[in-house]
């Protein structure tokens, strides 16, 4: 076992599976997927450590241990299609397409979806498909969805996003302002019936143009 490779065993079963992260999907699809990959070669070293990681356009990459709650607090099922919204790196990406049926991928900056596809595609990833824009309000779909996950921050989560859930889905976002942040899973019980769960507190940054706006102090 190389080096790397003892570093990517030891994320899962010293860092993930440790922090309650005990789906096995989801701990197979880590395991299956080299998040080395997915950074510049001069962090591949760092790429299975506690940490976000700089991924260019000054965005950074999630936690191992914040991915791996969250993939299993969103519990995807195999024929399921799921809206993620901040490709980033494409190492998220891929651990959905593990999960879902389809993926479908919003990312603002064209330079990391383009990076992200070419990435995916080495790995003979087949079940994304990869957008780009604004998708600080909503995301137009053309039908409504099993799974949403927002991999930043909103104040409150656009309302937008829950219509564009079928009954019976959910959405996971972290929601509030810094340093008070809470990972929020949003279930659609109903046609007019949505339920709000507080999982855990963590600190991600903003989805961009969805930015809390600055307040003054006399």
């Amino acid at each position: 076992m190389t080096e790397l490779e003892q570093a990517h065993s030891n994320m899962v079963n010293q860092q993930v599976r440790p922090s309650d992260v005990l789906d096995e999907r989801v701990l197979a699809a880590m395991s299956a997927i080299p998040r080395s990959l997915f950074v510049d070669p001069e962090l591949a070293g760092l790429a299975y450590a506690d940490t976000a990681l700089p991924i260019g356009e000054g965005q950074t990459m999630l936690s191992p241990m914040l991915e791996g709650r969250l993939l299993q607090a969103l519990q995807i099922q195999p024929d399921e299609t799921v809206l993620e919204i901040g490709t980033g790196s494409g190492y998220f990406t891929a651990l959905l397409a593990k999960l879902a049926g389809q993926v479908i991928s919003v990312e603002y900056f064209e330079s990391l979806s383009e990076q992200a596809q070419s990435r995916l595609a080495a790995l003979a990833v087949k079940n994304v498909s990869f957008h780009v824009g604004n998708a600080a309000k909503s995301w137009p779909l053309t039908d409504r969805i099993n799974a949403i996950v927002i991999t930043a921050a909103f104040v409150s989560v656009p309302e937008e996003y829950l219509h564009s859930l079928k009954v019976g889905g959910r959405l996971l976002a972290v929601a509030g302002k810094a340093p008070a942040m809470t990972v929020q899973l949003i279930e659609r019980i109903g046609e007019w019936d949505w339920r709000t769960t507080a999982l855990f507190e963590t600190v991600i940054p903003p989805v961009i143009h969805a930015e809390p706006k600055a307040t003054f102090e006399f």
